[in-house]
């Protein structure tokens, strides 16, 4: 019995941290073809639980097979208060029915099970039936809920009686020496129980007068230890002298990783500060040079126009630099946009007034006529003025973005002046026109034609009415035909030249985000929000409102065109309708 003990301590309860307090070898029938092992433990550590194992013994080998804890034990059932009976019965999460190998360890399994819940808090106390009443004297504790607690336990008579331990070599000596000397106590044991109460009182009259003789060496001691405990409590004091330091150190520390943490902040916020006023300082630098260039231009000369459209392409790239909406309000970026706007409105005022002045004075072009040896029907060309304007044309780009009033205006200008310019041309060209279909050949100038041909009155086509189905009238038809088709051809290039010319000078095919007159980011409006509207209309459309800005344009400038080419078409359909 004690070496099964010794086996299932070791081997299942010790790995556990769990002391045995009893055990019964058990079988599932009578025939016990398994066998194995119902045990009681106990943790070795506060607080105490109970728990009740099956252990299976399997080839030498012991196995946990089950385990419960004591609460959930609800009845005990010994089948009969015989104390010969073997059977066991415990319901737990349900009925569990054993035979027990031996009756001895049935009776302290069952014994010590009954001490264990009685000195346990349970919600309901299990039911033991069907045991001898000396097995289970006494009453199971049942405590309230707010007062569940586990109750130490004062281990059993029996539970210690079966702690059994082998004698040691000098016990069983001093065992044998004993009985040597109590050799009668087998036959007169009063004899023996005066004679060992003797001794014990002996033995503790030596321990009392022990005691009293030491009594001087326990006041030294207690003298010393009241000493130590002073000096511990001096020892503490200064350990928490110390702790306060270091927590003041502590402390101290923290506070300065914060100041640090905060500086590093405070210099990084510093450096991305310095480098944005870096960055928007050289933004909005115009260099004294162009600002020379812009109050003070000379568009008169091939130098002072190219440092004019340097400068204005500088100023119109430093009033739309990428600046951050919030800066935009800083005092100092209003009072340069001030300066800005002022040398644009300078530079606006000179290019608009010299532009102007080439515009009317353009208004009084002669034209160029293209020699040839056949002198052939042609009307004046101005080729000439499309290469003086051509070198404003970057002028005329940023004049339409920085000072839109200023740009409708020279349209304008330009738009009357070159329609008076073509006005007069066309109407000499479609004059001229005329006289070579009257005078009967596309070759003789006006002069020959008039001498040839006397009055006007004798020039129109079928005058005479005898004169009409003779063979002029289809020479007089083809040569209205030439004329016209050399009319025609000479009208298209002009016209085609001039379009190409003011799509390319007044940019034309792009179109303006914007109908204010000027807007810039130093505006304080995000110019990029406004070009992001012309994307989003469909492609169809923006072509579409293209042409019709050239068509508008090339109407007024062609005005005239079409009411010539009606009127001469209409002067010789009076001669001949057919």
């Amino acid at each position: 019995m004690a070496t099964a003990r010794q086996i299932l301590q070791q081997e299942i309860f010790d790995q556990c941290d769990q002391k045995l307090l009893a055990f019964v070898g058990v079988s599932n029938d009578s025939k016990k073809k398994k066998f194995g092992y119902l045990c009681l433990s106990d943790t070795k550590e506060p607080p105490s639980n109970i728990y009740i194992h099956q252990i299976k013994f399997d080839n030498k080998v012991v196995k946990k097979k089950r385990i419960w804890s004591l609460n959930e034990l609800i009845t005990v059932d010994g089948k009969t208060s015989s104390q010969d009976c073997l059977e066991i019965e415990l319901t737990l999460d349900k009925p569990y029915k054993w035979v027990a190998t031996n009756n001895q360890e049935r009776k302290i399994f069952l014994i010590s099970l009954w001490k264990q819940c009685a000195s346990y808090v349970f919600d309901k106390k299990p039911e033991f039936k069907n045991l001898p009443l000396d097995w289970t004297s006494g009453d199971l504790v049942v405590l309230p809920a707010d007062r569940k607690s586990k109750l130490s336990l004062a281990v059993s008579p029996i539970i210690s009686a079966e702690d059994f331990q082998p004698l040691s070599e000098k016990e069983e000596q001093d065992l044998e020496l004993l009985m040597k000397e109590c050799g009668f106590a087998a036959k007169d044991a009063k004899a023996f129980t005066d004679m060992l109460a003797t001794q014990l009182m002996a033995l503790d009259g030596e321990n009392v007068q022990s005691v009293l003789a030491s009594e001087p060496q326990v006041t030294k001691l207690m003298d010393q230890l009241e000493t130590a405990i002073q000096e511990i409590e001096k020892v503490e004091s200064a350990l928490d002298m110390y702790d306060e330091t270091l927590r003041h150190v502590r402390d101290t520390i923290d506070k300065m990783d914060q100041k640090n943490a905060n500086i590093q902040t405070a210099n990084k916020n510093n450096e991305k500060l310095l480098n944005e006023l870096q960055k928007v300082i050289h933004q909005l630098e115009l260099s004294p040079k162009h600002q020379l260039a812009l109050t003070d231009a000379d568009l008169t000369t091939s130098t002072g126009l190219r440092d004019a459209i340097e400068a204005a392409k500088e100023l119109q790239a430093v009033m739309n630099a990428q600046i951050h909406p919030a800066l935009v309000r800083l005092k100092a970026i209003q009072e340069q946009r001030r300066r800005f706007e002022k040398w644009k409105a300078k530079f606006s005022q000179i290019l608009s007034r010299h532009l102007n002045n080439l515009f009317i004075h353009m208004g009084n072009d002669i034209g160029e006529t293209k020699r040839n040896s056949n002198n052939e029907l042609t009307i004046m060309k101005h080729t000439s003025l499309h290469r003086e304007l051509a070198a404003y044309t970057e002028l005329m780009h940023w004049c339409k973005a920085m000072d839109r009033k200023s740009f409708m205006a020279l349209n304008k200008v330009y738009t009357s002046s070159l329609s008076k310019l073509y006005e007069r041309d066309i109407k000499l060209f479609l004059e001229d026109a005329k006289l070579r279909i009257n005078a009967g050949h596309l070759s003789n100038s006006k002069e020959d034609i008039r001498k040839s041909t006397g009055p006007p009155s004798d020039w129109l086509l079928g005058v005479d009415k005898e004169f009409w189905a003779q063979e002029s009238d289809t020479q007089e038809r083809q040569r209205f035909d030439q004329v016209l088709e050399a009319v025609l051809s000479e009208l298209e290039p002009i016209c085609l030249s001039e379009q190409n010319f003011c799509v390319s000078f007044f940019q034309l095919d792009i179109l303006s985000p914007t109908t204010k007159n000027t807007q810039t980011t130093l505006d304080g409006v995000d110019v990029k929000s406004n070009q992001e509207i012309l994307p989003s209309l469909p492609k169809t459309k923006i072509e579409k409102k293209i042409n019709e800005e050239v068509r508008k344009m090339m109407g007024e400038i062609f005005a005239c065109i079409e009411p010539e080419l009606i009127g001469f078409i209409q002067y010789h359909e009076r001669m001949d309708s057919t």
